[in-house]
């Protein structure tokens, strides 16, 4: 039955139970009986399933979500003093713990400039073939090229081979390989994207580049750019220094995760007349203030170039901020340092040949795939229709036998 007011009565014999099906809610309360309007809910459903289907919800709940990552539970505050105690006692072994690990990187720094040494006349014979120095010997240039489809591995093919590169020899050929630095950062895209035009010519002098490491107290490497004679310069060798430290923060000892780069310097180019690629003169209109007549200046500004790499901006003393600008370009130059060390130098012909980067890019794409997998594999396990039995007809643990 219904009521003047719209509510929907049902006679339970003795109880009569009134919903109004305008009132706000899905449920009323008689007697401690909990009675649920099915036309309330199916709305209240309705109205949170357009809600979730709205971006400015979703992004307004993912931001909510993203805002609790980190926080705190709660439950290492809730626990007893004496728990607390001990917990205390295992950061104290923690700290002892960064304290052995900052004294195995310091080791570790010993063996690389141990092995560092051993690695120089390897890379002494690199700068021979690549300047046309030294002919490599037949056995030094024995490679198994099966992947090579330009090469032939039959014994006529080998003849065939032996005989132009004797015929190359009385032509006139490039000595050494040409480009082959310059190839190397056109080919590295963070190095790449600080090449102008203006830099490769200078660049094709390029001859080589090592690394040093510092010995002593003070960790740290150099990084050395070997030029051939040239028109712009007459420095032989570019410097670039890095200073490392391996001790953790006595104010965030946790915050210690190995050796870090702290500052960096470089050396005057000593730039011959006109010929300095990081400056350019410009020309400007100056109006004068009073008499409102113009005239031209010009300015020396700095200009792009990857010779800037030699100037990097000094960091913050000790104790002073830093504003975001220098920090970011602090962080770009010992990423770029860091790189050249551990990647460029180590494996130079890769990156020419293009085989390193390769290497990098299938790994990033591993990444993503894996990542892709899982979320695939949770998409099917939420499917309520989704069968494993059906899927390849096998469970996925009897895939690899």
């Amino acid at each position: 039955m219904t009521d003047q007011g719209g509510a929907d009565s049902m006679d339970t014999g003795d109880t009569v139970l009134t919903i109004d099906a305008g009132a706000q809610g899905d449920s009323v309360d008689v007697d401690g009986v909990e009675v649920i309007d099915p036309l309330a809910e199916k709305a209240t459903m309705e109205l949170k399933t357009k809600a979730l289907q709205d971006p400015q919800v979703l992004a307004a709940l993912q931001d909510h979500l993203d805002n609790l990552v980190g926080q705190r539970s709660g439950y290492i505050e809730s626990l007893p003093k004496v728990v607390k105690r001990r917990v205390k006692a295992l950061k104290n072994y923690q700290v002892k713990y960064t304290q052995m690990e900052a004294k195995f990187y310091e080791e570790v720094h010993q063996l690389e400039c141990k092995y560092a040494k051993m690695y120089e006349a390897l890379f002494e014979k690199r700068k021979d073939v690549v300047t046309g120095a030294v002919e490599p010997t037949d056995s030094d240039c024995e490679w198994d090229s099966s992947d090579d489809e330009e090469e032939e591995t039959d014994e006529k093919g080998d003849l065939k081979e032996k005989a132009k590169l004797e015929e190359d020899k009385d032509e006139e050929s490039p000595s050494g390989i040409p480009d082959f630095w310059l190839t190397i950062l056109r080919n590295v895209e963070i190095l790449s994207d600080m090449i102008q035009d203006h830099d490769e010519p200078i660049l094709n002098h390029l001859e080589d580049v090592r690394v040093k490491f510092h010995e002593g107290s003070q960790m740290g490497f150099t990084l050395e750019f070997h030029f051939s004679a040239n028109d712009f310069f007459t420095n032989a060798v570019l410097t670039k220094s890095y200073q490392m430290r391996s001790e953790p923060d006595e104010n965030d000892p946790f915050s210690f995760e190995g050796p870090e780069i702290i500052s960096s310097s470089g050396c005057t180019i000593d730039w011959k007349k006109g010929k300095n690629v990081t400056m350019k003169v410009i020309k400007k209109k100056q109006k004068h203030k009073g008499k409102g007549t113009t005239r031209m200046i010009t300015k020396t500004v700095q200009n792009d170039s990857f010779f800037n790499f030699f100037s990097p901006p000094k960091g913050p003393e000790e104790g002073a901020e830093v504003d975001e600008e220098t920090e970011s370009l602090l962080s770009a130059d010992f990423e770029i340092g860091h790189f050249i060390r551990e990647r460029i130098i180590p494996r130079a012909v890769l990156y020419f040949t293009g085989e390193a980067i390769e290497d990098d890019e299938y790994e990033e794409e591993g990444e993503e795939e894996d990542a892709e997998g899982e979320e695939g594999d949770e998409e099917d396990e939420n499917d309520p229709d989704f069968d494993p039995s059906k899927d390849g007809g096998k469970p996925q643990e009897c895939k690899t036998q």
